[in-house]
This record gives structure tokens, sequence and C-alpha cells, in this order.
């Protein structure tokens, strides 16, 4: 039997699919015949963080900001299994994943079509990819699967605290390379950019909306006012990043495909990991579903920053990074309906 629309879904996420593809087609034909446009955007930028990306990630998740009660943080405490989750599947799963899947796929199974030298760039990317999982777009993720947003921020910002202790000796110890230096500037420019600055935003907002004019006005007349904010907010992030890196994706077509593989093949499987632990620690939909998304999806806005900024924009390591934007959106999308549709295996959440 056909599983019913959630309740108020909106005309832009029952054809968010659609929408994601129409946005990477315009952002690749900008970049490729208006190349004036990106390169006045990529102007604006602050220690290798786009401010344009920054204002629009900024669009897209506020909303969703405004909504966290943080009276409710308090009851995370009564669950924490969904916080240790997150931990492990994220810096002791993920990483390590990674590193094996992109190293058998390069250096194996495409051995014949990719050159050692090239393998071992693309290799370098999908480690950049895996030791940083997401941050900002993973509350776009929650939001489409009706999670709880305030244990989705305490979530989000546990992993970006152990970002900062974690990302540099992970990265290090499985490239090998004990020279590599992570810009410090730009990890905290865009933990700052993209999580703390809209959460105080839309605290802000809920607090001086709720008190001025009530609780009831916020949910029922404020909130709704930006039902297709955070959509709108993702759809020009996307014709934005494709527009910097259109010239790329067009002189790569086949490569693209090979990289592509092994970064479908890990966010799946780095999913359903959590996903499945979720059922079998028996947590609430709400906290299990962005768990897993939260795993499989990328911070991929560090990942080319620290790319660019580490081995130069025209590298085959940076190329894997927008690969990994390639077909995240996408399959995230496939995921996030997969667990609307299984709802029903997670235990219902009872008050609180």
């Amino acid at each position: 039997m056909k599983t019913k629309e959630p309740a108020g879904i909106s005309f832009f996420e029952k054809h968010l699919t659609e929408w994601v593809v129409l946005c990477m087609i315009a952002g690749v034909m900008l970049g490729k015949f208006a190349p004036a446009v990106p390169e006045f955007l990529a102007r604006f930028e602050y220690a290798k963080v786009s401010i344009p990306i920054a204002l629009l990630i900024w669009l897209m998740i506020y909303p969703m900001m405004m909504k966290v009660d943080f009276t409710s943080i308090k009851n995370v405490r009564r669950e924490p299994r969904g916080l240790y989750l997150t931990w492990v599947v994220n810096w002791l799963i993920k990483p390590f994943t990674m590193f094996g899947i992109a190293a058998l796929f390069f250096y194996v199974v495409f051995k014949a079509l990719i050159p050692p030298e090239l393998a071992k760039d693309y290799l370098a990317g999908a480690v950049l990819l895996g030791a940083a999982p997401c941050t900002a777009m993973v509350f776009v993720w929650s939001h489409l699967t009706r999670g709880n947003p305030a244990y989705t921020v305490v979530q989000v910002a546990t992993n970006d605290l152990i970002i900062l202790v974690a990302f540099t000796p992970i990265v290090v110890l499985l490239l090998g390379v004990g020279g590599v230096t992570i810009p410090w500037d730009t990890l905290l420019v865009s933990v700052v950019l993209f999580v703390v600055i809209p959460l105080v935003g839309g605290v802000l907002t809920r607090s001086a909306v709720i008190k001025r004019k009530g609780a009831e006005y916020f949910h029922r007349t404020f909130i709704p006012k930006f039902n297709n904010t955070t959509i709108a907010g993702l759809l020009l992030t996307l014709v934005l990043i494709f527009s910097f890196q259109g010239d790329v994706i067009l002189k790569n077509p086949l490569h693209i495909v090979l990289i592509a593989v092994p970064l479908i093949i890990q966010t799946v499987l780095i999913f359903f990991v959590a996903y499945w632990a979720g059922k079998k620690l028996r947590l609430c939909h709400d906290v299990a579903a962005p768990a897993g998304l939260i795993g499989a999806s990328n911070f991929f806005e560090l990942s080319v920053a620290v790319a660019i900024t580490l081995f130069g924009a025209s590298s085959p390591v940076v190329l894997v990074t927008i690969v990994g934007v390639l077909v995240e959106v996408p399959v995230m999308l496939a995921l996030v309906k997969f667990a609307n549709r299984t709802k029903h295996w997670f235990p219902t959440r009872t008050g609180g």
C-alpha cells in the first residue's frame, strides 16, 4: 500500500528530485556560457569560504533553526543513545569505510582506467569527504524526515566540536602524509557561518516573536510563511556551486562516473549502518533518521574549501569533492524517501 504523504508537504518538497536536476544543469550551463557571473561571485570569500554560499545556506537552514525549542534540548539527556550512535558512525566507522571503498575502486576495480598518481589524488579527495560529516545540509534532510530539530542541533553541534580535534589526525592517518596542514581558519569560519550564526538568529527570532505575539501565532502563522524558504535556499546553493565547477565537470565526464561509484556506495552503506543500528537500539524515528543521514552526507563546503587550500583549485583532489556534491543530493533524497516510508519500523514517541 502506498505511503501517505506527510501532512503539509510543499510542492517543492514533492518534486525536489526534479528541481535538483534542473538546478544542477542550470549551474553547469551558467558556468559554461556566462562564466563572468561565477567569477564575480567567487571574489567574495573569507578564509576560502564563499560568502554567497554562506548566505544561501543561512537562507536554507534559518527557518529550521527558528523551530528549535531549546527548552526541549534537556530531553536529549533522556535518550543519549542517538548521540552515541552519531559519534560512533561518523568517527569510528565512516572515515575508514570511505578510505577502504575508495582505495578498492581507484586502485583495483578501475586500475585500467585510472593511473596510479591520479588514483592517489582521488583517494585524497575521498578521505577529505569521509572525514567531514555533514553540518549544514543535514538540517534539510532532518526537516524532510520530520526529524527532532532540537536533537538534530545537538547531534550536529557535538560533531562540530569533534571535527575541531579529529579531522586533522584522521586525514593525516589515512593519507599517510604527516606534513598535511589543515587551514584552521577555514574550519572555524565554516562552523561559525554554517551553524552558529543561523542558530543564534533563529533562537532570537523565535524568542522575540513568541514574546510579542504568542506561541500559537508563531507556530500557526509565522513559521508557515517560511515553508518553501529552506528548499529555495538548497536549490539556489546548488546552482551556485555547480556554476563554479561547471567547466571541470564538462571536461571530465568519464572520471566523474568512476569517482561517483564508490562515493554512492559509501553513502548508502553508512546510512544503512546507522539506520539499522538505530532500529536495533529502538530509537524513535525522529532521532534515528537524522543520525543515519548525518553519517551518510558530508560537510562538502569544508571538504571543497580544504581541498582547494591544500592542493589548488585545478587539482584532481578538488574534483572528487565536487563530485561528492554532485552525487550526494540525489542519493540523499532517495534515502530520505526510504526513511519516510519505513517510519513504522521505529517506536512512536510518547510525549516529551
